[in-house]
């Protein structure tokens, strides 16, 4: 008798953590990586760091940094994701969950590391973000590689059959010609010398957004880290969407948005559509619902319903971890895929996570 009430409480037990998520082996005891998308070699080369003593923050700058120089799905680093004009710009972000210092870029030209850049806004500056060509002159004057053109023979393919397509899909809306590569006009002001537009017209205007937000198109990696003191640590790099509109940032530089961490509660990370995750603040909602005590799957699953209640048609992702190695993962509108090291793995298992 007492051996079948062992075995139903072991069952019980396993069942209740399944409901919960993916715990690490032993409660307390760092460090664990968890990265999104099956990005092995970064979480590799952040386990590297973090396993020979670095602290969260370089581990998670080793971690991105590789994504970054391995270019990641096409759309980490260097080389991916051209924005109407051809170009390739980068937004990086790394959060310092001890001391909530946060140091991030956005739309950078011209230098290839992001997340190195984002480190030293947060190292060297009073500042949480620099923009633009002037967060590429702040990151050339304090020593990374640059000016570089950040375009590859792959990227200029991409934009150029995009062209020939009259740059379909784009992120245009209530404008006109819908149907073209510009130069375009708010609607009603064509109207007015032109009459109504047409009800095809109207309907490309209302194409859905998921026509053109997918795994290789709009991606990120957002990193988190427990160091071997229990310090937490996230980042994200990413080259954005492709065909952006010049001058746009999504929530990869947005601190709650792609990424968050705060060493009393836990890290989130953060994939998908950025313009319409970052309204919602994800992982910002997903940390602080920990902090009330709810499980990390049930704050990821919360986050995430928020905005689908919303905006139906979004496609996105979150993972989230708490302070004792509890991870769990939720997403909407495709399979989810995220990335764990920790001291009972052999080497980077990924778990799997369906809307």
């Amino acid at each position: 008798m007492a051996v079948r009430n062992l075995l139903i409480t072991l069952l019980l037990f396993t069942l209740f953590s399944m409901a919960l998520g993916h715990e690490v082996g032993n409660l307390g005891h760092y460090p664990v990586v968890v990265s999104t998308w099956p990005f092995v070699e970064a979480v590799r080369a952040a386990w590297r760091a973090i396993d020979s003593g670095f602290s969260a923050v370089d581990a998670v700058v080793e971690g991105c940094s590789a994504c970054e120089e391995l270019r990641c799905d096409g759309t980490v680093g260097p080389g991916g994701s051209p924005d109407e004009n051809g170009e390739t710009t980068l937004d990086a972000l790394v959060m310092n969950g001890a001391t909530m210092e946060v140091g991030a870029v956005a739309a950078m030209r011209y230098v290839k590391d992001g997340i190195k850049a984002a480190r030293l806004v947060m190292q060297h500056t009073g500042h949480t973000l620099l923009v633009g060509e002037q967060a590429s002159a702040f990151a050339i004057s304090m020593g990374l590689p640059g000016p570089t053109n950040l375009s590859s023979s792959e990227s200029v393919q991409k934009w150029s059959k995009w062209k020939e397509n009259r740059c379909q899909p784009n992120f245009w809306k209530n404008i006109v010609p819908v149907d073209s590569c510009g130069p375009y006009h708010p609607k009603g002001i064509a109207e007015l010398g032109k009459g109504t537009c047409s009800s095809a017209n109207l309907m490309a205007a209302a194409e859905s957004r998921s026509s053109h937000i997918g795994l290789h198109n709009h991606d990120t990696i957002s990193m988190a880290v427990i160091d071997k003191e229990g310090h937490i640590a996230v980042g994200t790099s990413t080259n954005g969407a492709t065909y952006k509109i010049p001058g746009r940032v999504g929530d990869g530089p947005i601190a709650g948005s792609s990424s968050y961490a705060d060493d009393e509660v836990g890290a989130c990370g953060a994939t998908g559509d950025g313009d319409i995750m970052m309204r919602f603040l994800p992982c910002y909602q997903v940390v602080e619902s920990m902090r009330l005590g709810t499980e990390p799957k049930l704050a990821a699953q919360d986050a995430i319903k928020r905005i689908a209640r919303k905006f139906p048609d979004f496609v996105g992702a979150v993972f989230a971890i708490n302070k004792n190695g509890l991870h769990a993962g939720a997403c909407h509108g495709w399979t989810f895929q995220y990335s764990v090291r920790s001291p009972e793995m052999e080497d980077v298992e990924v778990f799997t996570v369906f809307p």
